[in-house]
């Protein structure tokens, strides 16, 4: 990962955050936006503390899904502009190690390499997008809303756009840009943003059955599909078949693979070693 090393995460439990929670409970790690008072506005420290954590979650063995929520009402309102327009404004975490180039959310959450589920109870706002389009599954209420208000101060949801495109066609992300309206769950259920609804009393059920099915299937699989499924998009149609036939004999070859054979074999279930 671009941002920190693994050198840079051996000092993850000694470092006291400021502006989000995280718990890791067997393979499930799990992080919370903290900072309800300001609907979870981001500001630089706050980005680069998320960026921490999913670099400890991509590091760590032992991590096979993250699960992201937020606490109070508000999953996140997007980036706080006084903090980044006003360094004063923004309070720096003295335990964080350095990050290594600029916090950018959105190639944080490409390079975590691990399944991550996004359990979103509240509106989403601008540059809140580029986490939730950073996991590989989002669980919303119904009544949650989701809008690029970008345009009605002037400026445009830019690197937003680079986190939707993989998502949903130009012409929608142009009509969110826009107009800057929000969208109801079901609206961006249907455009594919959003991946599973669920009532506000069962999603926190829902969200970890999916994250116990991932933490009990091959990681070692899941990670290099993941990172499969990334490299062939720079890559010539003409290459592509070719190059996931070598990745899957890699994978052939590894000790999980041969657990999953044998473990199909004697009708039992398979201990994963990641290896």
């Amino acid at each position: 990962m671009r941002f920190y090393t693994q050198e840079d995460i051996s000092a993850f439990d000694n470092v006291r955050f400021l502006h989000i929670k995280t718990a890791k409970a067997g393979h499930l790690f799990t992080i919370t936006l903290a900072r309800p008072g300001k609907r979870n506005a981001f500001t630089p420290t706050m980005a680069e503390e998320i960026i921490f954590a999913l670099a400890y979650a991509h590091y760590e063995a032992d991590i096979r899904c993250v699960v992201l929520k937020a606490e109070g009402p508000v999953f996140c309102a997007g980036a706080d502009l006084s903090a980044f327009h006003d360094t004063s404004a923004n309070t720096l975490n003295p335990n964080l190690p350095t990050i290594r180039e600029e916090a950018r959310l959105g190639d944080a959450f490409s390079e975590l390499l691990k399944p991550c589920i996004a359990q979103v109870e509240g509106p989403v706002l601008a540059g809140g997008f580029l986490m939730i389009c950073g996991c590989t599954f989002v669980f919303s209420v119904p009544e949650a809303t989701f809008s690029l208000p970008e345009i009605k101060r002037g400026i445009w949801p830019m690197q937003v756009m680079a986190s939707l495109l993989p998502i949903i066609p130009q012409r929608k992300i142009l009509e969110m840009s826009v107009t800057g309206r929000a969208y109801s769950g079901q609206e961006t259920l249907e455009m594919g943003l959003v991946t599973h609804l669920a009532d506000r009393e069962k999603i926190a059920t829902e969200v970890n059955a999916l994250a116990m099915q991932i933490c009990n299937s091959a990681p070692l699989a899941i990670q290099s599909g993941i990172q499969g499924l990334q490299k062939i998009q720079n890559l010539p149609q003409s290459e592509q078949h070719a190059f996931l036939k070598s990745e899957l004999y890699k994978l052939l070859q590894t000790e999980d693979a041969q657990e999953g054979a044998l473990a199909f074999k004697e009708k039992r279930e398979p201990i994963w070693k990641g290896k």
